[in-house]
C-alpha cells in the first residue's frame, strides 16, 4: 500500500495513481478524514516500491503480506479505530454495528401468495431482511432450480413478487446471482445481492456484481479455507465495492459426519475472520446443519461466538416446500430464535464491556 502524508495534495496523489497504471495495475484510492491510501490491485512484483516511497506527498510505500489487503485490518487502521467494524448499510438496515441481524425467508419463492405470507410471518418474529431465491443451484438437475429456471420471464416475475413482498412489509430483500447473464436483473429488483457458496470461486461474476453499486453478500464455499473465502472477496473490494458481507455456511464434513449434519458448520471461523477483516460476518445455520432441529442451538452459539447476523430459512409450512423443508423453521420458531440471539448479544456486550473495564 501507499501511505499519502495528511497534506499530501490531490496532484501528489493523481502522480502516484499514474505511476502505478503506467505499470499495468490499478489503482484502488481510499480517502479517510486524515489520510488517503493507495492500493494497487495486481501483479505488485511490476511496481518499483523505491520510486514510489520518494514522491512528493508520499509518507511510506510498504507491502501487505495477506492476499487480501483491502480488506484486511492492516489496511484499515489508518482510517479509524483498529477494533472497528464496517457497517453495512441495507436501506434502513445496517449490519456490523449492533445486534444481530435476521435475514429470514424461504429457500425459493414458488408464488405471490407464499412469498408474501412468508413475510408477514418473517416479520412479525422480528426479521430485518426477507430473503427468497429465485434462482436454485442444485446438485439434481432433476431437481426443482427455481422460477428462474423457467428463463428471463420466470425470473422476473419472481424478483417481482420478492420486491412486492419487502416493500409491503417495509424488509429490504435478498436473493441469490446464479450466472451473470442475470447480474442486471437481479440488480433492479433486490437490495441485497447474494453470491452463493458454489459461486464463490467465479472471479467474472464477483466482479460482475460488485460493479452494480449494491451491498454484497458471499458466501463460504463448502470446500474452501478462510483464506481463500478473504482472499476472492477482494475481487470484489478490487472493484470499489466495499459493502460487503460475508457468510459461513458450513464446510464438507469428515468421516460419517455427513450421516449427522448436512455440514459442519465452523462457528471458530467468525472471530477469527473478524480478526482478519473489518467486514460483518453473518452465519448460515439452516444450510450449516441441514436440520430445523438444530438451527436453534447454532444460531444462538453463533450470535455468542460474535457474529453480525444469522441468514435463516423460514416457512409458514416447511412440509409443503419445495426445496430444503427439513431445514426450515416456522415464523414462531423463527422469533424464538430471534429473542434468544438478542438476550444473548446483550449479554456477550455486557461481558466485553466489563473486559475492557
Amino acid at each position: 500500500m501507499i501511505i499519502m502524508k495528511t497534506d499530501a495534495s490531490e496532484t501528489d496523489i493523481t502522480r502516484v495513481v499514474a505511476v502505478v497504471e503506467e505499470c499495468g495495475l490499478r489503482a484502488a484510492v481510499i480517502r479517510g478524514e486524515y489520510q488517503t491510501v493507495i492500493g494497487p490491485v495486481g501483479d505488485e512484483r511490476l511496481l518499483d516500491f523505491d520510486r514510489l516511497a520518494t514522491m512528493p506527498g508520499v509518507k511510506e510505500a510498504a507491502r501487505v503480506e495477506a492476499p487480501y489487503k483491502l480488506i484486511s485490518r492492516e489496511y484499515a487502521r489508518f482510517f479509524g479505530e483498529p477494533g472497528a467494524h464496517r457497517t453495512v448499510a441495507i436501506r434502513n438496515v445496517h449490519i456490523g454495528n449492533g445486534e444481530p441481524v435476521i435475514i429470514a425467508g424461504p429457500c425459493a419463492v414458488e408464488s405471490r401468495e407464499q412469498i408474501m405470507r412468508i413475510a408477514e410471518g418473517v416479520k412479525r418474529a422480528g426479521g430485518h431482511i426477507l430473503r427468497g431465491g429465485v434462482f436454485k443451484p442444485r446438485s439434481s438437475v432433476h431437481a426443482f432450480q427455481g422460477r428462474g429456471a423457467q428463463g428471463p420471464a420466470g425470473a422476473e416475475e419472481a424478483l417481482s413478487w420478492l420486491k412486492e413482498a419487502g416493500d409491503a412489509f417495509d424488509m429490504p430483500t435478498v436473493t441469490e446471482v446464479r450466472g451473470e447473464s442475470m447480474v442486471e436483473l437481479v440488480a433492479r429488483y433486490v437490495d441485497l445481492m447474494h453470491i452463493g457458496a458454489r459461486n464463490m470461486y467465479d472471479q467474472d461474476l464477483l466482479a460482475d456484481v460488485a460493479r452494480q453499486g449494491k451491498p454484497v453478500l458471499l458466501k463460504r464455499h463448502f470446500g474452501a479455507s478462510i483464506e481463500e473465502l478473504l482472499s476472492f472477496s477482494e475481487y470484489i473490494a478490487a472493484e470499489g465495492n466495499k459493502d460487503l458481507i460475508l457468510c459461513e455456511r458450513g464446510i464438507v464434513p469428515v468421516g460419517k459426519g455427513k450421516s449427522y449434519t448436512r455440514y459442519t458448520l465452523d462457528l471458530a471461523a467468525i472471530p477469527v475472520i473478524h480478526e482478519e477483516t473489518y467486514l460483518p460476518v453473518l452465519v448460515d445455520p439452516s444450510h450449516g446443519t441441514g436440520r430445523q432441529d438444530l438451527v436453534f442451538d447454532m444460531s444462538c452459539a453463533a450470535t455468542a461466538a460474535g457474529a453480525d447476523g444469522l441468514m435463516i430459512e423460514a416457512h409458514y409450512n416447511p412440509a409443503e416446500a419445495l426445496v430444503d423443508g427439513p431445514q426450515m423453521v416456522t415464523p414462531d420458531e423463527l422469533k424464538e430464535i430471534v429473542d434468544a440471539c438478542r438476550a444473548i448479544y446483550q449479554l456477550r456486550t455486557n461481558v466485553a464491556r466489563t473486559r475492557r473495564q
